[in-house]
């Protein structure tokens, strides 16, 4: 039997999922030697609850303060055919900056020639009227950095002298975990999930580990690289375990990545970035092809809010041979 990939763009030859580049790598600088200087009200960041990759954009847009800096508009979580889709809804709503009706509209106005997949999140130039780039990778940095002036927010999500080592670790959880879950899920032959599961778990056994000895993955502060796993991590029960058939372990098998999840999601405001039913319902709807049903489960129960347990462990960062090694 031939499995129907999800995307079949995307399907290698063996039935391996594999993700699409991003289109659109513009950036806004503090300076605006890029021709896109940072500017209050001048960009938008269309999202979706749902996606992960668009959730660690929202996340930093909330840590930075930039509210007020950067507008967004959510999408419909249940995207069929014509893709993402602006309609009013609990938690979405229709566009107000173009009144577009599609997320589609956007990419054709930036490039009336572009065919792949549209995706989540998007960065758009209300002066140039076009986007400015679809890379989640590049707009939390660009958050990160490039609009420190129009906040008081002193997060660094991305310090200079771990930067490297950073970078490391995070091509390390793209490829192991947080692309990882999506390569069992929409995988479309046997060889090709069990090789993804493998890696995922094996991934996860040394993020336990190294989650034993720090609070969080550089010691006692968050960095880019704790958003980055937090997304996969939340997700994890609620969807990959038995949507996505990632399903040797749960996270809340595991004391270390369970309380760490936990201790993420208590940071203040963390927890109004995160939509329950949107997840669940944009993975067990959209997904035909894997829950033909389209029900949506009831479950788990997860309490987030409970004692994470981990504020006694040490300072300090990992050392940097360590996180070389990817965990």
């Amino acid at each position: 039997m031939t499995a129907t990939p999800q995307f079949p763009g995307e399907q290698g030859a063996e039935g391996a999922f594999q993700r699409q580049a991003d289109a659109f790598r513009d950036w806004v600088t503090e300076d605006g030697r890029s021709g896109y200087p940072a500017e209050g009200g001048r960009y938008h960041l269309y999202v979706s609850w749902a996606c992960p990759w668009a959730h660690r954009t929202i996340i930093v847009r909330r840590l930075k303060g930039l509210e007020a800096v950067v507008g967004m508009t959510v999408v419909d979580p249940i995207r069929d055919e014509r893709g993402w889709a602006f309609r009013e809804g609990p938690g979405h709503s229709l566009d107000p900056v173009n009144h577009f009706r599609f997320l589609s509209e956007a990419y054709q106005a930036t490039d009336p020639q572009y065919r792949g997949r549209v995706t989540v999140p998007v960065l758009w130039d209300r002066e140039r009227g076009r986007i400015v780039n679809n890379s989640d990778d590049d707009i939390m940095r660009m958050f990160n950095r490039a609009f420190n002036r129009f906040t008081s927010s002193d997060v660094d999500l991305c310090p200079s002298e771990l930067e490297r080592e950073i970078d490391r670790l995070n091509e390390f959880l793209y490829d192991n975990v947080n692309d990882g879950v999506y390569r069992a899920g929409f995988a479309t032959s046997q060889a090709a999930y069990e090789q993804a599961v493998t890696r995922l778990f094996d991934a996860l056994d040394a993020l336990e580990s190294r989650l034993s000895t720090g609070r969080f993955l550089f010691g006692e502060r968050f960095v880019e690289s704790d958003w980055r796993l937090f997304v996969t991590l939340l997700r994890f029960d609620l969807v990959y375990h038995g949507h996505f058939k990632c399903n040797l372990r749960r996270i809340v098998d595991y004391p270390n990545l369970f309380g760490y999840l936990k201790d993420l999601y208590q940071v203040e405001g963390i927890a109004d970035t995160v939509n329950v039913d949107h997840i669940k319902r944009h993975y067990y709807v959209t997904h035909g092809e894997i829950n033909p049903t389209r029900i949506v489960p009831l479950g788990p129960i997860q309490d987030l809010r409970s004692d994470p347990g981990r504020r006694h462990l040490g300072a300090g960062a990992i050392s940097s041979d360590r996180a070389a090694r990817g965990a």
